[in-house]
C-alpha cells in the first residue's frame, strides 16, 4: 500500500493560481469600501433629518399649535417656521441628534456632511427652510463618489 505525504506540485500550483484570480477579482470590490460607508453613513442621517421634521410638523400639528410656534421634543426646543423646523442650528440641528462622524453647518440651508470625507464639498446634503406651499426641502447627496 503506498501512502502519500503532502501535494503535488501541480495541486499547490492550480491552488495558487485559484487564489491569484479570486483576489484579482475582489481586491478592487473591497478598495474603495471606506467611501460607500460614508455614503450610507450620510444616507442614514438623511433618513434622520427627514423623520425628524417630520415628527415635528407632527408634533406641532397634534397640540394645535401656529406654524411658526416652537416645539420641544425630548427636553430639546425647536424653532419652527412654516409648520417644519428652521434650517438653522436650533431648529432642524436641534431636532436631530448626531455624532461627530458628521457636521451640520450654514442657515437655509443647512450643510450636513461626513466630518473625515474625501471631499466634503462632495459628501453633503442641504435642508431647507419650508414654505407656506411647501415642505422643508431635504436634497439628495450631491456626489456618492466623492465621499
Amino acid at each position: 500500500m503506498k501512502q502519500t505525504r503532502g501535494f503535488t506540485l501541480i495541486e499547490l500550483i492550480v491552488v495558487i493560481l485559484v487564489l491569484g484570480i479570486l483576489a484579482a477579482v475582489a481586491a478592487p470590490k473591497f478598495a474603495n469600501l471606506t467611501g460607500s460607508a460614508r455614503a450610507a453613513a450620510l444616507d442614514g442621517l438623511r433618513a434622520a433629518v427627514t423623520s425628524a421634521s417630520t415628527l415635528a410638523n407632527a408634533l406641532q400639528v397634534a397640540s394645535g399649535l401656529a406654524s411658526g410656534a416652537s416645539v420641544t421634543i425630548e427636553g430639546v426646543v425647536v424653532t419652527m417656521t412654516n409648520g417644519y423646523p428652521q434650517a438653522a442650528a436650533g431648529g432642524i440641528v436641534a431636532a436631530v441628534r448626531f455624532d461627530p462622524t458628521f457636521t451640520a453647518s450654514g442657515s437655509n440651508p443647512v450643510n450636513f456632511l461626513v466630518t473625515n470625507a474625501a471631499n466634503t464639498a462632495q459628501c453633503v446634503f442641504t435642508y431647507g427652510v419650508a414654505t407656506t406651499t411647501q415642505p422643508a426641502s431635504i436634497s439628495a447627496i450631491v456626489n456618492r463618489n466623492g465621499c
